[in-house]
This record gives structure tokens, C-alpha cells and sequence, in this order.
């Protein structure tokens, strides 16, 4: 007999080609340096660049509590990092959300908000040089090598 409640999600990552630009002295900088300030933040981020994924999944992939879980996914969902993209449903009928990370790539400038115009002319003209995805799998495989892969 087939399911009346999804236990799986058909969600994806999916990333739009214009990234957010945080610079060194914007206040949302703060928080996600906060947000992923610790490698089990930065775990969980890495694993959400590459699959949607439910609190109890993480969990397990990473091989620690739900709560922890929780507590990592409340900080970078407040630091816009993450994103709600669908619900779940748990052998046992719990609803769970479905983590992704969020549409708008962010792009940390390591700059002040006065030199934010020439960046992003210079990050337009480079990525219509070499295409967007491209760019993008080459900032994730920069900040994998940045924060260390698992």
C-alpha cells in the first residue's frame, strides 16, 4: 500500500547567476561569519550545496544529535545562508523541512561597501568571460579547500 504523506522530497539546489555581495563592513558579514564559525556549521553548509536535506538526515550523515542539528541550521538560516524548501513526513507521520541553501549565491568581499560598484563590474565582466556556473563550482570548490572538505 502506497504512502499517503511524502517521506522524501523532490527539491533540488538551485543556484540564481547573481550572487549576493557582502562586504567586510555590512552587518549581515558578521553573521555569517558567525553562522559558520564552527567546522560542524561548515559541515552542514557543504552538505546543503550538494543535496536538500531533512534535520534527522544531517544528523545522521554527520553523526551527531537532531538538536545540534537544529541549532547549526537556526544560525544559518538567520544569516540568510539557508532556506525552507519543501516538508517531509517521518516513518512515524512527524513533518519535517526540507534545508537547502539559498538561491542567491553570497560572494564575500573582503572590501568596503565604497569599493562594492567596481567589484561586482570586475565579477560581471569575469563571469561573462567564463559563464556563471562555471564561476560558481569554482567559488564552492574555493570555499570547500578555505574551510576544509570532511
Amino acid at each position: 500500500m502506497g504512502r499517503l504523506l511524502p517521506t522524501e522530497t523532490d527539491a533540488s539546489v538551485e543556484r540564481s547567476e547573481e550572487p549576493s555581495v557582502l562586504c567586510i563592513d555590512d552587518e549581515e558579514t558578521s553573521e555569517v561569519f558567525s553562522a559558520l564559525g564552527s567546522e560542524t556549521a561548515q559541515a552542514i553548509f557543504r552538505l546543503l550545496n550538494e543535496e536538500p536535506a531533512t534535520p534527522a538526515t544531517i544528523a545522521q550523515r554527520q553523526d551527531m544529535s537532531v538538536q545540534n542539528v537544529h541549532y547549526h541550521l537556526d544560525n544559518l538560516a538567520a544569516a540568510g545562508l539557508i532556506e525552507v524548501v519543501d516538508t517531509c513526513y517521518s516513518e512515524k507521520g512527524r513533518e519535517m523541512d526540507v534545508f537547502v541553501v539559498a538561491e542567491d549565491p553570497t560572494l564575500l568581499f573582503l572590501g568596503t561597501s565604497d569599493d562594492t560598484p567596481a567589484m561586482k563590474r570586475a565579477f560581471d565582466s569575469f563571469a561573462s568571460f567564463v559563464g556563471v556556473s562555471p564561476l560558481l563550482v569554482t567559488l564552492g570548490e574555493a570555499a570547500s579547500w578555505v574551510f576544509g572538505d570532511e
